[in-house]
């Protein structure tokens, strides 16, 4: 069964082509990798996944539905963290969760996504007094309160320190387990190989391949995803 199908998906900004031709499908329960340099097209593509942008042409369907015309319905089913999130710096972190809870028909008990995202220790603490580890916690915690079927992840570890981003893969690997289909955007080769069911190589706003790390390796004839990705942009070029 397929979470997510992008056909042929089209968007410019003038004339740049941000995403040209894209087309790639999720499967329900699977942890799906975006992988690319700045540029390749991957934001664009998740904006228009969760209904920010409106498609040029193409089609794009999430739990069967059009983002750009059911974004409402579809806000009660899908989880976003996207790159730049952020909350007012005073909102404490209990706070931030009850609120986000409230938005939901069908939301986890918030105390309980606290509990098992480490977070109850730091429940009465300010937004601006955490750590950039603690933050990117609870901001993963926030896009899983309601409860999705689908959570989308854009750059989630850009900027932290290496133990926080070991634990945030802990955390991400910790929602393959329970079912959840999480699409991963990312230009951490290494955070895709280490996550990822599958992989969409992003590059000049098409995705040049998509598979398995170890199927994108055996293609292109290199030792890792990272010379994959490299051997697969190159020869776009």
């Amino acid at each position: 069964m397929e979470a997510i199908e992008v056909t042929d998906l089209r968007k410019a900004y003038g004339d740049t082509r941000a995403v040209d031709g894209v087309t790639f499908t999720v499967r329900a329960g699977e942890t799906f990798g975006i992988v690319g340099h700045n540029g390749a097209g991957k934001t664009t593509t998740v904006e228009c996944l969760i209904g920010l942008r409106r498609a040029d042409a193409g089609t794009v369907r999430v739990l069967g539905e059009d983002p750009a015309r059911r974004r409402r319905a579809l806000a009660h089913r899908l989880g976003v963290q996207l790159q730049d999130s952020s909350l007012p710096e005073r909102i404490k972190v209990g706070e931030a969760l009850r609120m986000f809870g409230s938005f939901y028909r069908n939301a986890a008990d918030w105390r309980r996504v606290m509990e098992r995202w480490g977070l109850r220790p730091l429940a009465r603490k300010a937004f601006g007094d955490l750590s950039g580890g603690q933050k990117q916690r609870l901001m993963l915690a926030l896009a899983l309160v309601g409860d999705p079927e689908v959570v989308v992840l854009d750059e989630l570890t850009t900027g932290l320190d290496p133990i926080a981003r070991r634990e945030t893969w802990r955390l991400i690997g910790d929602l393959k387990t329970a079912g959840t289909t999480v699409v991963l955007v990312s230009h951490y080769f290494d955070e895709i190989e280490a996550l990822c069911d599958r992989v969409a190589v992003f590059a000049h706003g098409r995705v040049e391949a998509t598979g398995t790390t170890g199927e994108l390796i055996a293609r292109t004839g290199t030792a890792s995803l990272e010379e994959a990705y490299l051997a697969l942009e190159g020869a776009d070029r």
